[in-house]
């Protein structure tokens, strides 16, 4: 399974990331500081939020083989199934 989220603006330790094998939690906490001067006067602006996402998957997962890349702001994860020996199936041959 492949899942890309947008996390503009976040720094990937202030991403917090948890798998399961049968789900993926993200969580952060979103915070920016702007300061402008203008005629002698200094205006501040600060932004905080956090937020959390937890996402079902629909097949069990190898949560140790978990792979995850950020990029200017895309949070880019490989998670690989599992591959469950009682749902294989093999071709006998009759001799």
């Amino acid at each position: 399974f492949e899942i890309k989220l947008e996390v503009p603006g976040m720094k990937p330790d202030d991403l917090d990331i948890q798998v399961t094998a049968e789900a993926v939690s993200i969580s952060g906490e979103r915070r920016s500081e702007r300061t402008t001067e203008e005629k002698g006067v200094t205006r501040s602006e600060f932004r905080y939020g956090q937020f959390q996402r937890v996402i079902p998957l629909p097949n069990r997962i190898q949560n140790n083989n978990v792979e995850a890349e950020y990029k200017e702001g895309i949070l880019h994860l490989t998670l690989p199934k599992v591959e469950e020996e009682q749902h294989k199936v093999v071709k006998v041959k009759v001799g």
